[in-house]
């Protein structure tokens, strides 16, 4: 009996060396880089687990309630000059993203803009964009500004921050049931969207993950013709509104205002070249200093 057991014990060892070892392959094999370096040079591996086309169904979902609730409240706005402005301003930014990923030309792009006085923009994977009113007014932001802190969105959608987070969180086994729940009724996919949107929009990104958004949203813009000294330009009014207060939304994980402006400023060699020679982008500013 005593070998019996020994024997059990070392076949249960095996089996859960293989499955370490088949698990191990798993995590080595989905280190990837989602996107080319571009002239910023992002090329960072990233463990990506989670399923790229049901991350972007879910935050489809996500992005779809969101707007309907802001319509029930009668904030969604889908028409005039203000979102006639952003949309314009998307429509230059999102070819430039084909310098950085092939996929994006097919991505099914859509731009909110909600009427709340809140400091934030996101862009949702596969190509979701949200501004809110409250960031454009407040900051009194010019064409350039938009399109740099549109870039740094549509930068995280390219780098696919949230699906990496979501990753590491089931390699560490906290999460589990998104797939269970996103396969049943209406109800549970609402509800494995909205965890999904926890951890794409809600958690904090790493500084890294800002930092990567930094750089390549500032070559989006150039490429665009915008002038990519309004992303410091941008920081320098984020500091300015909340100095003595608790930063907002957009700021809240972000690194530090100084922090960024340094970061932003020793890019600009690489990325002005782009700019001086694009197609200048209507209202953009190339005197800004």
């Amino acid at each position: 009996m005593q070998r019996s057991l020994i024997s059990k014990c070392i076949r249960n060892t095996h089996y859960r060396l293989i499955a370490f070892c088949i698990a191990s392959i798993a995590l080595v094999t989905a280190c990837t880089t989602t996107t080319r370096p571009g002239v910023v040079g992002i090329n960072r591996q990233q463990l990506m687990v989670a399923s790229q086309s049901e991350v972007e169904r879910l935050s489809a979902i996500s992005f779809k309630e969101q707007n309907k609730k802001a319509q029930d409240k009668k904030i969604l706005i889908a028409s005039g000059p203000q979102y006639d402005r952003l949309i314009n301003i998307a429509n230059r930014l999102i070819p430039q993203t084909a310098y950085f990923r092939d996929d994006t030309q097919k991505w099914n792009w859509q731009l909110s803009l909600i009427n709340a006085p809140i400091l934030n923009a996101t862009c949702a994977p596969g190509g979701k964009i949200t501004f809110y009113t409250g960031i454009i007014d407040q900051l009194k932001l010019n064409d350039d500004e938009i399109a740099a802190i549109m870039g740094h969105e549509i930068a995280h959608a390219l780098r696919e921050h949230g699906r990496e987070r979501l990753s590491q969180a089931m390699a560490q086994s906290t999460i589990t049931n998104i797939a269970l729940a996103a396969a049943g009724g209406y109800g549970a996919q609402i509800n494995a969207a909205n965890q999904v949107a926890q951890y794409v929009l809600v958690l904090p990104n790493s500084r890294q993950h800002e930092s990567e958004a930094d750089a390549i949203g500032i070559e989006l813009a150039a490429r665009a013709g915008y002038n990519p000294r309004a992303a410091i330009s941008v920081w320098q009014k984020m500091m300015k509104a909340t100095q003595g207060k608790n930063p907002p939304e957009f700021l809240s994980t972000h690194p530090s205002g100084e922090t960024r402006i340094e970061q932003l400023s020793a890019l600009m060699p690489a990325v002005e070249p782009l700019y001086r020679d694009a197609p200048k982008a209507p209202g953009s500013d190339p005197t800004m200093k």
